[in-house]
């Protein structure tokens, strides 16, 4: 499998964290849409990967186990793809375990602060929205306060309350970058950059990003993916030359309504690339 021209989509989500299809829908979505290699990335979470490799060989699809860790790096929020793990090792199990365990108390104070402006009960209204409890986040908040009338739709939620200086705002401390890649690595998995437009760094600080995720053993860079324009796609490409990092690709897809890049759907990987799962030949499942 090392060839560019493969239909990988290995960044999604399902309800077992912020995404609104179970792991089995998801993979008929995915096949549906010609998918060949499949790694569903639930945030800070594995529980739903045996559920997902054995719905992928049912669709006809080859599997890569996944996850999405956040992280904290120079005050801002990162997310680092793992493919490729064994999901039942325990420092990785661990590891998320203690992510995840911040995420109820600032749900709490996101609920208060919006309970400031008038919005009563978003706490209580969020975890309609959320498959797993420990995983409640803004996107729960944003889809209760679309249900709720109070905006249009979630993109218009963030920009009135859910990021920095807005009411329901409130920052949580991830794991370390070190972490989060060593746990995959120890693993026997790979750890990706995920999309590296959506951060907003310096140049600097962007170069300090990608040298300290080499310098701990981080592998791979998402190029191709949801969020990115065809320019990201052309300069993260080069970014992944000089670093000497493996290009990865997925639509970081969470719900038919609301994720503008359907699985599947994204372009293949730019020319001069080291494909991901080349990477990965002796972990696909």
């Amino acid at each position: 499998m090392a060839t560019l021209i493969l239909n990988a989509d290995l960044h999604c989500h399902s309800v077992v964290s912020d995404g609104t299809l179970e792991p089995e829908a998801l993979a008929q979505r995915a096949s549906a849409n010609g998918v060949e290699l499949w790694a569903l990335t639930d945030h800070d979470e594995i529980a739903g990967q045996h559920r997902a490799a054995a719905a992928a060989r049912a669709n006809g699809m080859r599997y890569l186990t996944g996850t999405e860790i956040s992280v904290t790096f120079v005050g801002e929020t990162v997310h680092i793809v793992g493919l490729g793990f064994d999901p039942d090792d325990a420092g990785m199990q661990a590891g998320l375990r203690n992510t995840r365990g911040g995420r109820g108390q600032r749900a709490q104070e996101m609920s208060e602060g919006l309970a400031k402006v008038g919005i009563k009960n978003a706490y209580d209204g969020a975890l309609k929205f959320v498959g797993n409890p420990e995983l409640i986040s803004r996107t729960h908040f944003a889809r209760f306060l679309v249900e709720g009338g109070f905006c249009k739709d979630t993109s218009e939620v963030f920009r009135k309350y859910l990021t920095e200086g807005k009411p329901g705002y409130v920052p949580h401390r991830w794991a370390s970058l070190k972490d989060a890649v060593q746990w995959i690595t120890q693993a026997k998995g790979v750890a990706i950059i995920a999309h590296p437009a959506r951060y907003k760094f310096t140049p600097n600080e962007e170069y300090a990003l990608f040298t300290e995720f080499k310098a701990h053993g981080g592998r791979g860079v998402e190029v191709v993916t949801g969020s990115h324009t065809a320019l990201e796609y052309v300069k993260y490409a080069e970014t992944a030359r000089e670093f000497g990092l493996a290009a990865s690709r997925g639509s970081d897809f969470h719900s038919p309504d609301e994720s503008h890049t359907d699985l599947g759907a994204l372009p293949y990987l730019p020319g001069g690339l080291t494909p991901v799962w080349e990477l990965l030949a002796d972990r696909i499942q």
